[in-house]
């Protein structure tokens, strides 16, 4: 008891950090998995409302009004007047849960606002008996600005007429429409899975695909920021 007690307050105290005082943070690793595997539950749930709004929201016909008008078309099909009731998708959960998880992408990033996190807390927690494996922040920040990207995507996809309004206004134009969602279904579709796949390969795999990224940047002179293993690019 007393040394889960020790523990906590480590974790309350140091986070997944080294050292807070350093200059160049540097955070564990294995807390990082472990926290990417807790947070690859927001994508799953995002994958599977997708899917039903995009196989799923066909219209049905009902029993109450099927009318044969006896008039063929130009092929020889009888045409019928129908009822046909197609659902409406209310996407206040998908919304929250989403802002929810930009919230983490964001707070990752700095020193302060890791303070703010739960799941760092509890992923720094579950890896205090693992050797800890020290990696540096600024990559892993490059990594989280291209999730917190994909996440406000899918935001404006579920609430199309909310940022249409912003933009519109800030625009003093109608650059936007607000009757129906300009953004195709695909998109997000697509960007979630892509947001799925990273998040596995974190935590399963260990392989940070955005720091891979980062670090091919800066060999290739785009961003101008020193790290340490930037220079040193390895795919295994």
């Amino acid at each position: 008891m007393t040394q889960l007690i020790r523990d906590l307050g480590q974790v309350a105290r140091q986070q997944w950090f080294r050292e807070l005082g350093d200059q160049s943070l540097l955070i564990n690793d294995v807390a990082v998995r472990i926290r990417a595997g807790i947070l690859l539950i927001i994508p799953l749930y995002m994958a599977c409302t997708l899917a039903s709004n995009v196989f799923g929201s066909h219209p049905e016909v009902t029993a109450n009004y099927l009318k044969d008008t006896s008039e063929p078309d130009f092929d020889g099909r009888i045409t019928y007047h129908v009822e046909a009731l197609r659902r409406v998708y209310d996407y206040s959960v998908q919304t929250w849960v989403l802002l929810y998880a930009l919230f983490e992408m964001l707070a990752g990033m700095w020193r302060t606002t890791s303070r703010l996190s739960p799941t760092i807390y509890i992923a720094s927690f579950l890896a205090r008996g693992q050797r800890s494996v020290w990696k540096p922040l600024i990559p892993k920040r490059f990594a989280w600005t291209i999730g917190a990207s994909l996440i406000a995507v899918c935001l404006v996809f579920f609430n199309p007429d909310t940022f249409a309004a912003w933009v519109n206004g800030v625009a003093q134009s109608e650059l936007l429409p607000t009757t129906y969602n300009y953004m195709p279904r695909w998109i997000p579709m697509a960007l979630v899975w892509v947001c799925l796949g990273f998040m596995w390969m974190e935590s399963v795999l260990g392989f940070c695909a955005g720091c891979q990224v980062h670090a091919l940047l800066v060999w290739m002179g785009i961003i101008k920021h020193e790290c340490e293993a930037c220079n040193n690019l390895t795919w295994d």
